[in-house]
């Protein structure tokens, strides 16, 4: 796609020439959009060019793409929307396409924004070899930890050997892209949006250049203070709480749903060494695999339901199956999507979460969870993509100490949750709320991770927010959403 001269000349419009300070240059480079917003709305979009590695400013530098939508109100707030997204690892540019229901296009801009490494940042870190070595494993039953460390270390080596520094993908370089894009457009006034990883970012960017942030919005955010690796098994058996609690609560059946919890958890504990065992075809094959299974698995497909806003409610039942010994349709969609889609983390990813989560969590804590829920976790089993072990072997530095610890911020906050969220709990939420004063929390009833990006609800209340973010919010009980 060619690029436009009036593309050149919108961007050149918010580009002021300005004498560099940071002992690096800093560029924006219009380029083709990826995507783009529906046709009533204006699309423009670039790279911003900077640093791989701001210690080695003169050294290699990297491309992130950005696209903004601009507000057809031409009397739009002057400040401007920011979002990017969480994992760490997922790619932003996707929600344009989306812009024109989001309502607060009605008062400002927005920015898409592509975090380093991510899939259409220049370079982007794929690591297939992960993904390619955990299919061979469930092919051939080999042991999975050796195979995904395998896969690391392939991986490892190959982006080192295209030049690579892997020290340079962290949550501190991604907040300095995130003022360096604020700096060279010329914008005075940011509100930013994240969620879950992303809104930990976000809050870097207050911390370490609060200068120019208007308000954040953040969504199921996991604050930098918190080591998830340490309490990923208590998050989700805190989400089946709830599950199970609802439950007793609602069902008449008390035949299928008597005690459901106890029952979970006994069966789960006695098949804790347990192999089972599924004839299974992959997609586009004809021959007929034996794939070993464990309670791993089981467990898998329970924390992929619970992050299925509609499937939630079908969780009690899934678990009933399990304990008739059932699995077998389920363990298939399972495999289905492991042999169809799953790459692995990239090495993105595993930069940011080694540097960032795992080089400050203590093992032996995350251990001491094993302990406490027998019924969770197994061995070889780990909620997360990316455990302690893989972190040894991507050997990146941590981030800086200050960066993970708590502060306090007068700055307007919107904070969300889910109440069924078996990742980043409404605790943390909570916790925030305590360094941030200005802060509203919402509870969404019934939902699980990330619902307020991701309902029309939840719209409503961004919308309402970032026009008036020191105005107190109302509670929507008819949509089961408490503001506190």
């Amino acid at each position: 796609m060619k690029i436009s001269a009036l593309v050149i000349l919108i961007f050149a419009g918010f580009i002021q020439p300005q004498a560099q300070t940071k002992g690096y240059n800093v560029k924006i480079e219009p380029t083709a959009c990826p995507f783009t917003a529906d046709s009533s709305l204006k699309t423009t979009c670039a790279y911003l060019v900077v640093p791989e590695n701001r210690h080695k400013p003169g050294g290699k530098k990297i491309k992130l793409p950005f696209i903004y939508v601009h507000s057809n109100n031409v009397n739009k707030n002057n400040d401007v929307v920011l979002y990017t997204t969480g994992g760490p690892g997922g790619s932003s540019l996707r929600s344009v396409r989306n812009a024109h229901r989001r309502g607060l296009l009605q008062n400002h801009d927005y920015i898409a924004f592509e975090q380093r490494g991510t899939q259409y940042a220049l370079p982007s870190l794929p690591c297939n070899e992960i993904g390619r070595n955990f299919k061979e494993a469930y092919k051939h039953n080999l042991p999975k930890d050796s195979m995904l460390i395998a896969g690391v270390k392939e991986c490892r080596q190959r982006l080192i050997n295209e030049g690579n520094d892997l020290s340079a993908y962290n949550t501190e370089e991604s907040a300095a892209d995130i003022e360096d894009l604020r700096d060279a457009m010329n914008i005075d006034s940011l509100d930013l949006m994240g969620i879950s990883y992303s809104g930990g970012l976000m809050l870097t960017v207050l911390h370490n250049y609060p200068a120019h942030i208007r308000s954040l919005v953040l969504d199921s955010p996991l604050p930098e203070f918190i080591n998830i690796d340490e309490e990923e098994i208590l998050n989700f058996n805190e989400a089946l709480n709830t599950i199970f609690s609802k439950c007793e609560k609602d069902s008449t059946d008390k035949t299928l749903y008597g005690n459901l919890r106890e029952r979970f958890q006994q069966y789960f504990t006695a098949i804790n060494d347990k192999v089972f065992s599924i004839k299974y075809v992959e997609k586009g094959t004809t021959d007929t695999l034996q794939i070993n299974y464990t309670r791993n698995e089981l467990t898998a497909v329970l924390e992929n339901t619970i992050f299925d806003f509609p499937a939630i409610k079908d969780v009690p039942f899934i678990i009933t199956e399990f304990i008739n010994g059932n699995h077998q349709p389920y363990i298939k969609n399972l495999l289905d999507g492991i042999f169809a889609g799953y790459s692995g983390p990239s090495g993105m990813r595993l930069s940011v979460y080694c540097s960032d989560k795992m080089d400050y969590a203590n093992e032996a804590k995350i251990k001491e969870q094993f302990k406490v829920y027998p019924y969770v976790q197994g061995a070889g089993y780990f909620i997360n993509d990316v455990n302690y072990a893989m972190c040894k072997c991507w050997n990146v530095p941590p981030i800086a100490a200050d960066t993970k610890k708590a502060f306090y911020s007068n700055v307007p906050v919107l904070l969300s949750a889910g109440d069924t969220d078996p990742s980043c709990r409404p605790l943390y939420n909570d916790m925030l709320h305590h360094y941030m004063p200005n802060s509203q929390r919402l509870l969404f009833i019934n939902s699980s991770h990330g619902p307020l990006l991701n309902t029309r609800e939840g719209d409503d209340y961004i919308t309402n927010f970032l026009n008036n973010p020191k105005k107190q919010l109302i509670s929507n009980t008819d949509k089961n959403i408490l503001v506190y």
